[in-house]
């Protein structure tokens, strides 16, 4: 029966149930999960090599967030450019919540000031979730290399060629060799790679002698002797290596430096998407199970807010464009 035959009274009525109906499918519309894009691919993007600091981390929680969410997430390894071909490939991704960015955060706040140019600015276009782990650098060499400790290891380079390996030019690990190098006149020569795992491959190989790495990527080749350690990048000795001095010990007064790994996010990501993640993530990275097994290879569960991931951000941007000014650092 057409509206316009229905008494006055009755017709109001009606309208009003329609209207009610339409709320009420909102509502339902709004109250759908903040990962909206339900059953579709989480990706977690990793910029740097298998076998690094960064890819260890998220295969670990790949599992737990795929079972959270009820989608199927993976982690896929886009290396290049110091990290900054995978990080541009997140950044132009829709803000979806199925392309995240897992990544050494240290690192990533190095870049705007080593990179003349850089296709992404990361404090426009990424956004913080939460920061997931903290790992000091191992300052390690080859065991054929006739050193103990940092006293030794610069007078060996001050009269013998050492090359000595980082992830890349201008990446955290390099920095903070060439913090060491400027502290200590030690000599060494840098060969870049596109990640912590080919670093250390050839390291282990004899074809680089000296390097400065994640210990949570290291340590298992120290342990097993195929790497020799010669300090700790932290302002305190770690359980793990209890008999290993600090760096700031053997003469370089202050010094500290290491990777933080952090989940990102396209700057589009809808805030109930961000926060989902983040609540997500601090709860599985906290767990007993993904702690301990962390904490068995060197490093330190260490969460932080989206608005505490920001500030952080800030910091370490402002504090590696002051290094990165003096060691004359820049990439064109």
């Amino acid at each position: 029966m057409p509206l316009s035959n229905i008494a006055p009274q009755r017709r109001r009525a009606v309208l009003i149930a329609f209207a009610s109906a339409a709320l009420l499918a909102g509502a339902l519309v709004a109250a759908k999960p903040a990962h909206a894009q339900a059953g579709k691919t989480v990706r977690i993007i990793v910029p740097y090599t298998p076998g690094g600091s960064s890819d260890i981390i998220a295969r670990a929680v790949a599992q737990p967030l795929s079972e959270a969410l009820k989608q199927t997430v993976i982690v896929e390894n886009k290396p290049g450019a110091n990290g900054n071909l995978g990080t541009d490939f997140v950044a132009k991704s829709p803000g979806d919540g199925l392309t995240l960015l897992l990544c050494d955060v240290g690192a990533l706040a190095i870049t705007p000031s080593v990179y003349s140019k850089l296709p992404f600015d990361p404090k426009k276009d990424l956004r913080g979730v939460t920061m997931l782990a903290y790992s000091p650098h191992l300052l390690v060499v080859h065991p054929s290399v006739q050193a103990k400790n940092l006293k030794e290891l610069v007078a060996l380079s001050q009269t013998s060629k050492l090359d000595f390996a980082v992830t890349a030019i201008g990446s955290a690990p390099h920095l903070a060799g060439v913090a060491v190098e400027k502290a200590t006149k030690a000599k060494w020569q840098y060969i870049p790679y596109k990640g912590g795992s080919q670093a250390i491959g050839d390291t282990v190989a004899g074809q680089t002698q000296v390097l400065m790495n994640g210990m949570l990527a290291t340590l298992p080749f120290v342990q097993s002797g195929k790497l020799k350690v010669i300090g700790v990048s932290k302002a305190t000795r770690v359980p793990l290596l209890p008999d290993v001095p600090t760096i700031a010990e053997q003469g370089v007064a202050g010094f500290e430096s290491g990777t933080w790994q952090g989940l990102l996010v396209p700057a589009s990501t809808p805030n109930d998407v961000v926060q989902r993640l983040a609540t997500e993530l601090t709860r599985i990275i906290r767990s007993p199970e993904i702690r301990s097994r962390l904490t068995a290879q060197g490093a330190e569960v260490y969460t932080m807010t989206p608005a505490e991931f920001a500030t952080f951000f800030e910091r370490e941007q402002k504090r590696w464009a002051e290094v990165v000014a003096s060691g004359g650092v820049r990439i064109e």
